[in-house]
């Protein structure tokens, strides 16, 4: 599943731990490993770097490191695997909290990295797609709210039934090769000026 020609960004502050990472992503044959040894500016290293994954690995993390892997997720926008030494269930809350794609306990071996980068990318491209139908989907009810109340306006102004009301609003937008949600959104603006 992981592409070879990924780039892979890792984020360790031990370069023993690296080296493990490193040697797992070579083993599940990552060609491009680049090495980020601290977290100071992370998210604009990490936007600099644009790597298709970002690898962490902490011995227990902080709530400042999850502040800014909650930043990375919402910036760089790209899986987040974090591997830790020890946990608990507040900590892991905060990290799925902060987008955390993969969170590992105590579990650094080179040949199960692959794997989790795996899970992490399809993870992450889950819930990126949940997110695009829940975007989808409130726009959608919003067009519905807006053609709705076109429609009232139309049917007060001009005292027409709703479906005669829908029908202007359908052959203008065929006519201008235009949405119905934008000429309902023109009818709403120009009632809201005129008042």
């Amino acid at each position: 599943m992981t592409e070879p020609s990924l780039t892979v960004a890792v984020i360790d502050p031990s370069p023993a731990r690296a080296a493990i990472l490193e040697e797992g992503l070579a083993a599940a044959g990552i060609a491009r490993v680049v090495i980020l040894p601290d977290t100071a500016d992370l998210p604009a290293r990490v936007a600099a770097l644009n790597p298709d994954v970002v690898v962490i690995h902490v011995e227990s993390p902080s709530r400042d490191i999850l502040e800014q892997m909650s930043g990375l997720s919402r910036h760089v926008e790209r899986p987040v695997a974090m591997f830790v030494d020890r946990s608990d269930v507040p900590m892991m809350q905060a990290a799925v909290d902060a987008g955390i794609s993969a969170y590992v306990v105590d579990g650094l071996h080179p040949q199960r990295i692959r794997s989790i980068l795996d899970v992490a990318i399809l993870r992450f491209n889950a819930f990126a797609r949940l997110q695009r139908e829940l975007l989808e989907a409130r726009g959608e009810l919003a067009d519905r709210k807006l053609i709705e109340r076109a429609k009232g306006i139309l049917m007060t102004a001009k005292g027409m039934p709703e479906e005669e009301a829908y029908r202007l609003m359908r052959r203008k937008a065929m006519n201008e090769k235009r949405k119905i949600a934008d000429i309902a959104r023109a009818i709403v603006t120009a009632a809201d000026l005129l008042g």
